[in-house]
C-alpha cells in the first residue's frame, strides 16, 4: 500500500541550503513597525519563557498585527461551551479583560452564562497608570455594572492585589465601589514580584489585615470575600461559586 507521507530515506538525507543562499528579494523586505504594544507582548513572552508561531514561522506582519476586533470573545464564547459539550455538568468559571469597552464582546460571553464571570481590578484607581497600563479603572467598574445589570443570574468576581503601595483608605473606597457595581465575589491577595522587570513590592500585608477586609467586604454586601496573602483569583474557586449560589 502506498504511503500517504512523503517519505525521505534516511540513507541520502536532503541538503539543507544556507540562509544566504536565496536573499530576500526587494518585494518581501518590510518595513518593521513594531510598536509599544508588539514590545510589551515581547518582552511578556520572553518573561514566560514562551513563544508564538508567529516567531517561529517568522511572519513578516507581526508588527502590525493587533488583538482581534471582538477582543476574544467568541474564543471565550467558543471555549465555554466546548468545556460543556465534552464535560457535562463541569462548571466554568472565565477570567476576561475589559475588551477596550466593546460592551457586544462582552454580551457574547455572556450570553453562553458561564458558571463565574471574573475581570480583576488588580489595584486602586490611583495606581493604575503605573499598575495597569492601557487599562481604565472606570471602564472595569462598568464592565462589571453592565454584566450584572443584563445577566442578573450570572455570578461576577473581581480581584485586588495588595502590597503595590496603596493606602488602605483606598482599598476600602475600592471595595466599595466594587460593591456598588453588584459584585458577588471578591478575592484580595498579596501582589508578588514575578521577575526584576516587574513593578517591586512596596510592602507586605499582614494576614490580620486581610482578616478585616474580609470582615468589612462581607458587611458591604459581597456574597462571598476570600481575603489572604496567599490567596489568588482562583483560590477555593469552587467554595466561590457554591456560596454565590445557595
Amino acid at each position: 500500500m502506498t504511503s500517504p507521507f512523503n517519505i525521505i530515506s534516511s540513507a541520502a538525507p536532503p541538503a539543507i541550503p544556507s540562509p544566504s543562499a536565496h536573499p530576500r528579494p526587494d518585494w518581501l523586505r518590510v518595513k518593521f513597525l513594531g510598536g509599544e504594544r508588539y514590545q510589551d507582548l515581547k518582552r511578556t513572552m520572553r518573561t514566560l519563557d514562551l513563544h508564538t508561531v508567529c516567531e517561529s514561522a517568522r511572519c513578516p506582519n507581526m508588527g502590525e498585527c493587533d488583538d482581534q476586533p471582538d477582543g476574544g470573545s467568541q474564543i471565550f464564547a467558543r471555549t465555554i461551551q466546548e468545556i460543556r459539550r465534552r464535560v457535562p455538568g463541569c462548571k466554568v468559571e472565565v477570567l476576561i479583560p475589559d475588551f477596550r469597552g466593546n460592551w457586544e464582546a462582552l454580551n457574547t460571553v455572556l450570553a453562553v452564562r458561564p458558571d463565574v464571570l471574573n475581570h480583576n481590578t488588580e489595584t486602586v484607581p490611583r495606581l493604575y497608570r503605573q499598575v495597569r497600563k492601557g487599562a481604565l479603572y472606570a471602564r472595569s467598574l462598568e464592565l462589571l455594572h453592565r454584566a450584572k445589570q443584563t445577566h442578573p443570574n450570572v455570578p461576577t468576581k473581581t480581584g485586588l492585589m495588595l502590597g503595590l503601595g496603596e493606602e488602605k483608605h483606598e482599598v476600602l473606597a475600592t471595595m466599595h465601589d466594587l460593591a456598588a457595581q453588584g459584585t458577588d465575589i471578591l478575592t484580595l491577595g498579596q501582589y508578588l514580584q514575578p521577575t526584576r522587570e516587574h513593578l517591586p513590592i512596596v510592602r507586605y500585608v499582614h494576614p490580620d489585615e486581610f482578616s478585616e477586609y474580609k470582615m468589612l467586604g462581607e458587611q458591604m454586601g459581597f456574597k462571598h470575600v476570600e481575603a489572604g496573602p496567599l490567596v489568588r483569583s482562583s483560590y477555593h474557586a469552587f467554595d466561590q461559586a457554591e456560596s454565590v449560589v445557595r
